[in-house]
């Protein structure tokens, strides 16, 4: 077809963009880029912390923060390529972190990987852009741009870590634990039930929650294995990684093992979490340490995770079943470890659902279906935060009526995503097909 079907059985032309035009685009991207990543390491260096352009150097020449996340970029970028050109630089990456990882290791430093990844995936953005022509060039092009992003945006989030502190000297932290009474303190219920699990318990729960890149490369490498889809778990991926952070600068919250518990460097209200629930209907910001991260609302890790989800549905069996278990283990950490309360999951969850709304099936167009989600969302989000600034106390007295309006609120704009994209899309469908077959049906009878 030429155009595509929205809601009111109209056809749009979808935009399309010269080689020329694309390409002013991309480099005005690019250079923005550049130009942030710089002014971040200035303010870095000035502050007396690492930058982003330090990291990066780490990555190709020294210690890299992270082994998982320069090989999930290489895994980005090998979609583009064909299986010669993937073995080709797998093999090379590897021969040159084992190289790398023992000159290290032999000078007393430690034993860990990702150089090799870093520099193969930089020599094939290179030599993709100087000497592939056509198809082959953009696609490759299209798999490293994906790699590093993913790569530069753990980069920014490091110092951004660093931003919601100094833009941060107080904390939320009892209006959220206030508000989280209404849901019967699930931190504090699943603290307890992560202590009964023991070290074997701990062990693989905390590995999951580490390794949340690892899962999400896996499914997104499962969309990608034949091509480039209109939407795929990446695009989900970096948004929530642009756009949650804002909301650490408007809310800052450390969590309940920082601000109630053994973690607080002597910032906390008490050592509470998880053996007992205070309660204090008198709730006040709170000055806190200048090295806590304030990254707690709303709970990225479930946001993320929930993409993780969503996106394993479509897949086959074990796919579908890694989401679920990734799903429930993400829960069941965040809350276990101290790291959230209740309510910053459920901002998480809001947060997933209104980026989706906003991406999932570009080739239905922005029809009211998708502007109705988008700006529910957007509003449901604001209003949650609200609530648990402004109605913290009403929200702990009254938990009949405030934990369904928490729950069940967010239930319904879940259940509307789920008719838009998932019930409806069927609907869709048969109606683009029998627009299509129309002619034919004509000819036949």
């Amino acid at each position: 077809m030429d155009g595509v079907l929205t809601d009111g059985g109209a056809r749009t032309e979808p935009i399309r963009f010269d080689d020329r035009t694309r390409n002013l685009v991309l480099s005005g991207v690019v250079a923005a880029g550049v130009a942030i990543l710089i002014a971040l390491q200035i303010f870095a260096s000035t502050r007396g912390f690492q930058g982003p352009l330090e990291s990066l150097f780490n990555d190709f020449a020294g210690t890299p923060k992270s082994a998982s996340v320069p090989w999930a970029g290489l895994a980005l970028a090998m979609v583009g390529l064909t299986n010669r050109q993937r073995v080709l630089a797998l093999s090379s990456a590897v021969g040159i972190d084992v190289v790398i990882a023992a000159i290290r290791y032999l000078a007393g430093g430690p034993l860990t990987v990702g150089n090799g990844a870093v520099i193969v995936l930089t020599a094939i953005g290179v030599y993709a852009g100087l000497a592939w022509q056509g198809e082959q060039r953009r696609s490759a092009l299209m798999g490293v741009g994906l790699g590093a992003l993913l790569i530069v945006a753990t980069k920014f989030g490091d110092v951004w870590l660093h931003i919601t502190v100094l833009a941060g000297p107080d904390v939320l932290d009892p209006y959220v634990q206030l508000a989280d009474q209404a849901l019967g303190n699930p931190a504090w219920v699943m603290g307890n039930v992560v202590d009964a699990l023991g070290s074997v318990g701990y062990a693989v729960l905390h590995w999951v929650y580490i390794e949340l890149p690892v899962a999400a490369i896996a499914v997104a490498l499962y969309q990608l294995r034949k091509g480039w889809p209109s939407h795929h778990l990446v695009r989900t991926f970096l948004l929530i990684g642009l756009v949650g952070p804002v909301f650490y600068i408007l809310f800052p919250v450390v969590g309940p093992i920082f601000a109630f518990g053994p973690d607080g460097n002597g910032f906390q209200v008490g050592d509470f979490w998880p053996s007992v629930v205070p309660v204090d209907l008198t709730p006040s910001a709170m000055p806190f340490d200048g090295v806590t991260p304030r990254n707690c609302m709303p709970s990225l890790h479930t946001a993320w995770a929930l993409a993780l989800f969503l996106h394993s549905r479509q897949g086959p069996w074990w796919l579908r079943w890694g989401g679920t278990f990734w799903l429930v283990c993400t829960l069941a950490a965040t809350l276990g470890f101290g790291y959230h309360y209740g309510v910053d999951l459920i901002a998480g969850a809001v947060l997933t659902l209104t980026l989706e709304s906003a991406l999932r099936a570009p080739e239905r167009g922005w029809g009211a279906f998708r502007v109705k989600l988008v700006v529910g969302g957007a509003v449901l989000l604001a209003a949650l935060l609200l609530s648990y600034r402004y109605l913290a106390v009403e929200i702990a007295e009254y938990p009949a009526l405030s934990a369904p309006l928490l729950l069940g609120v967010p239930a319904l704009f879940a259940f509307a995503y789920w008719r838009a994209f998932y019930r409806d899309r069927e609907l869709v469908e048969i109606a683009s097909d029998s627009v299509e077959t129309a002619p034919e049906r004509l000819t036949r009878g």
